[in-house]
């Protein structure tokens, strides 16, 4: 059980983040494909899980071992993989974790060698602040994200935005205690205590410093908290998700081996992504690149025929041209003899 102590400075203080923490998505995502959901709507999740496994085994096996050595799906996974200050924009989430201060890297790696045994090498090193270790958790976070996450983060944001409604206008209607009570049908309040289900029994005294709810959509079951000294501490919580948002996603296929060949990695990735029309800054994040990487790779695409893209007042909307979905499709008409 986890019991959260409030004072009136913290109901005051206590206020519901205003976009998705990419970090906590990723971490809670990684439980998520270590392990099996069970319950009414986990047949997204399974279906997610059976999509995306095969991605992270083809791509970045020896990487996927390493992210499930950080965070394995049951007891302690390493803190400083969710920096208290979140973000949904991959960049600056992943250059947080590694601005990681060497002493909590050696803390946190600590923390895991005594819940599950000695460390490998790998997780020595991190532990070390070594440089080469840290720059290749960097490329790993951020090749996770775009084989698991970018192309479900329009489901992902959909979601969380239309629970944080939700959870504003309860806020609006029944004041902080009707907030507080919607975070899990198990929670309960008793001045100035808030209870909840937790794996481990934990009191969390807030010392006026209030919490930031943070809706998440990978979040499974009772909610989770991190708190980390002088910061305000947050409580990830599993929102009220809709079923059926694996319906047609076209985005779990596999990109054909002969596409990658022929145009690269992360140029095939680009094609793939604009399957449905998007712009650049939705593609961006779909990839886990920046906003000009994804201009310069659209703009290959346009002059190569594989996409087009047309321009109303500031934005812009690319969408594959019928040679680009018949690449996708690997199935391209063959020149004539």
């Amino acid at each position: 059980m986890l019991r959260i102590h409030f004072t009136s400075e913290d109901l005051a203080r206590t206020r519901i983040a205003t976009e998705p923490d990419v970090l906590w998505e990723m971490l809670l995502s990684m439980h998520m494909a270590q392990s099996v959901a069970t319950g009414p709507a986990a047949a997204d999740f399974l279906r997610w899980r059976a999509a995306v496994r095969p991605r992270l085994t083809a791509e970045i096996p020896h990487r996927a071992v390493l992210l499930g050595k950080l965070a394995p799906p049951i007891g302690y996974s390493a803190d400083f993989l969710t920096p208290t200050a979140g973000s949904a924009d991959i960049d600056s989430a992943v250059d947080a974790v590694l601005a990681t201060p060497r002493h909590r890297l050696g803390r946190d790696i600590g923390r895991l060698a005594v819940a599950r045994g000695p460390v490998d090498s790998r997780l020595a090193r991190l532990a070390e602040g070594d440089t080469e270790a840290l720059g290749a958790l960097g490329q790993t976070l951020r090749a996770y994200h775009r084989l698991a996450l970018a192309p479900y983060w329009q489901h992902v944001t959909r979601q969380i935005a239309a629970d944080r409604a939700e959870r504003m206008a309860a806020l609006a209607e029944g004041g902080t205690e009707r907030l507080l009570l919607g975070l899990h049908p198990a929670a309960r309040w008793e001045p100035p205590v808030l209870s909840l289900a937790y794996p481990l029994s934990q009191d969390l005294f807030l010392d006026g410093r209030g919490v930031t709810l943070v809706p998440s959509f990978f979040c499974w079951g009772a909610p989770i908290t991190l708190r980390e000294p002088g910061a305000v501490p947050v409580l990830v919580h599993p929102i009220a998700r809709r079923t059926g948002w694996m319906d047609g996603h076209l985005l779990g296929r596999t990109v054909p081996a002969g596409l990658v060949t022929l145009v690269g990695r992360t140029r095939a990735q680009v094609l793939y992504e604009v399957i449905h029309g998007c712009g650049t800054g939705e593609l961006a994040q779909r990839v886990g690149i920046s906003n000009a990487s994804a201009s310069q790779h659209a703009t290959v695409l346009r002059h190569a025929g594989l996409i087009v893209t047309r321009r109303s007042g500031n934005t812009v909307h690319h969408s594959p041209t019928a040679l680009g979905r018949a690449l996708l499709d690997g199935d391209a008409p063959r020149a004539a003899r």
